[in-house]
């Protein structure tokens, strides 16, 4: 319901500038969803068949869409708009392992740079409910999966090609 200045009848100390910032924010929580889709799709090709680096990016799919779905649903709460965009395509279709490992950690670095500058919006408006949310839904995950992919990147590496990473995707990946 809309109150006289047509404002939501729920909207209390929600500043359009986070509102915006969490729809940024669920744009490019979409924009991993859909680059790790891709990527699992790569892995589960009949000339790539790397079962456990297609589970691997399906499950990082799947957690992402999670998270644009959880920050849709604040939205809501809070009284703002979700306003979705387009989702560019992943800038490639294939990915050596390491590749995939090397963009996903850049991918998880990017959304938790943007996850702590809208905390920072949130903070600069004394939007305590929206920084508590943040903190407590998303940002210890985010330096989880980075601290997870940057090992995976270093294990990759000391592996080597071929047969270290057909081992990686057998041991690490499926346990």
């Amino acid at each position: 319901q809309k109150s006289k200045k047509g404002m939501s009848a729920i909207r209390q100390n929600f500043h359009a500038e986070s509102e915006a910032g969490i729809n940024e924010q669920i744009n490019l929580e979409l924009l991993a969803m859909y680059t790790y889709h891709a990527m699992s799709l790569h892995f589960d090709r009949h000339d790539v068949a790397l079962q456990q680096f297609a589970q691997f990016f399906k499950k990082n799919s799947d957690e992402e869409r999670e998270h644009a779905d959880k920050l849709m649903r604040y939205q809501n709460r809070r009284g703002g708009s979700v306003v979705l965009k387009d989702i560019a395509a992943p800038q490639r279709s294939s990915w050596s392992p390491i590749e995939a490992m090397e963009a996903a950690l850049e991918l998880e670095k990017l959304v938790n740079q943007k996850l702590l500058d809208l905390h920072v919006v949130a903070t600069k408006h004394e939007d305590a409910h929206l920084t508590d949310y943040l903190e407590g839904e998303f940002l210890d995950e985010q330096v989880e999966a980075i601290k997870e992919l940057a090992e995976h990147v270093t294990n990759l590496k000391r592996n080597g090609l071929g047969l270290g990473e057909f081992l990686f995707d057998k041991l690490a990946l499926g346990k």
